[in-house]
């Protein structure tokens, strides 16, 4: 018993493991704040900012898999080491980058090396905790980090932007990347499993190519309404995803094993680990428009405002293991979507004229189910496959986390440019572009206040029904699978 309790070794090493991981989440939503600063700086389209904000997820989530599959087979701390400098490295080339083109540039890299960290990291930590119970402690201090990276991102970058350029809330990654480049080799072990699972490139570049053409269709068509092109680009985009689903089944080393989708518990899991993040993004980058520029609020007062929900989403991670024990999966995975969509509907509160109140209720009440969903999702991947795929595995579980990110700003994000489109003064394409409009009368200022806060109010009220939905569902489909929710405890 004694050879298989970790020592102080294992858990800092957990500590440095840490690092990565809560930059690699806090970059998924750092910008959140700092689109106004980056929109007066660099002068971005509307198509253009909103890929500044998703792209790194597109990326990340894109990559997760074949990287995890790659940690796999050639080590996962050098990939480890690797991730982090280019990583570093990027990060530095976005804190300067002097045009939207090569900012988003900067941003796929940064996500491609983000892609390198997460799996990897999430397997290195399986082999510090061969304990089933500990494992599942670390496990749940892992999706704090990831969560609490995700929460904090904004606030870190409103504290950030108060005094600093825009390019502050990247050169911010540089000190923690040093420290765990100095710690790692020190602190971690590298892992080569006996297995040697191939990567298949052409299904690394279907996945990739087509969930991008999907969702330029989709942006392109909210923003500047349909045409060949939106049109052309999501058949082939759709088209890309149906030929990637179809090769997994017939490969030896798929990328997605399709086969564990099977199963209930994992499905609605991996779900649990996709919308809610598309909820959470989405809400978070459109309600940091409507404190700053509706309601006027300074990036500092909008960022404090963050702090209980995010406060919350942590806590809720940590005690999710406990929680999960007394009531079951079952009640958890359910109960999550409830409490997401009830804290979606409260941003219906919100108006043109107030409504910061309600926002931090929004983000409380909501912080509940999310933290739930990060919690449960990590654990499930990992639990359902063998120690030696545990890469792959783990990257399931973030992918579902980083799409979810970025769809949700995406596609709600093109929602509600499709609402303002529709319903503005039709002077720009989004709110601050026409704000910044010289010589506006009041009346166009409040119409385009006003198409906003009902772009905001639509994504909320979708998001709220795809929640209590997806809730209903788990309590449907997971009554017939009682025994595969009863918590496992080691012996």
């Amino acid at each position: 018993m004694t050879s298989r309790t970790p020592g102080p070794r294992a858990w800092f090493g957990l500590l440095v493991i840490l690092c990565p991981v809560l930059l690699v989440s806090m970059d998924g939503s750092i910008l959140f704040l700092a689109m106004p600063r980056i929109g007066q700086a660099l002068t971005p389209g509307a198509d253009q900012a909103l890929w500044i904000l998703d792209v790194y997820g597109f990326a990340v989530g894109s990559l997760l898999i074949a990287f995890g599959a790659l940690g796999d087979r050639y080590g996962r701390l050098k990939l480890l080491m690797i991730g982090a400098t280019l990583f570093g490295v990027a990060s530095a080339g976005a804190a300067f980058a002097p045009t939207p083109e090569l900012l988003i540039a900067f941003r796929a890299l940064m996500g491609l090396a983000g892609a390198t960290l997460l799996p990897s990291a999430l397997a290195v930590l399986s082999e510090l905790f061969p304990d089933p119970r500990r494992r599942a402690r670390a496990i749940g201090i892992f999706a704090a980090a990831f969560a609490a990276g995700f929460a904090i991102g904004p606030i870190v970058g409103g504290v950030l932007l108060e005094r600093f350029w825009w390019g502050s809330v990247f050169l911010v990654n540089l000190p923690v990347i040093a420290v765990f480049l100095v710690l790692a080799p020190v602190l971690l072990r590298e892992v080569r499993p006996t297995g040697s699972g191939r990567v298949d490139v052409p299904s690394v570049v279907l996945s990739a190519v087509g969930l991008l053409l999907s969702i330029y269709s989709v942006k392109h068509a909210a923003a500047e309404g349909l045409s060949f092109i939106a049109v052309a680009a999501g058949i082939a985009g759709a088209g890309l995803l149906v030929w990637f689903v179809r090769r997994q089944r017939s490969l030896e080393h798929p990328l997605i094993d399709f086969s564990l989708f099977r199963d209930r518990v994992f499905t609605i899991a991996i779900i649990t680990g996709l919308l809610p993040l598309a909820a959470w993004s989405a809400a978070a980058y459109l309600a940091g428009i409507h404190l700053q520029s509706v309601l006027g609020l300074p990036v500092l007062h909008a960022a404090l405002l963050a702090l209980p929900g995010a406060a919350v989403l942590t806590v809720m991670c940590v005690v999710t293991p406990a929680l999960v024990e007394r009531v079951g999966k079952r009640a958890a995975l359910a109960g999550c979507h409830f409490s997401i969509a009830l804290g979606l509907l409260l941003l219906l509160m919100t108006g043109v004229d107030g409504g910061a109140g309600w926002y931090i209720a929004s983000t409380v009440v909501a912080g509940v189910g999310y933290g739930i969903s990060f919690s449960i999702v990590a654990d499930t991947a990992v639990a359902a496959v063998p120690p030696e795929r545990a890469g792959a595995a783990g990257a399931i579980a973030e992918t579902s986390n980083e799409i979810g990110n970025a769809l949700g700003i995406a596609l709600m994000g093109s929602l509600a440019a499709l609402v303002f489109r529709l319903s503005g003064p039709d002077l720009a394409p989004t709110l601050d572009e026409t704000l910044n409009l010289p010589g506006l009368v009041p009346g166009v200022v409040a119409q385009a206040k006003e198409a906003f806060v009902t772009g905001l109010h639509t994504v909320a009220g979708v998001l709220s029904v795809l929640h209590l939905a997806l809730g209903g569902l788990a309590l449907r489909w997971l009554s017939y699978s009682e025994k595969a929710l009863v918590p496992q405890t080691s012996e």
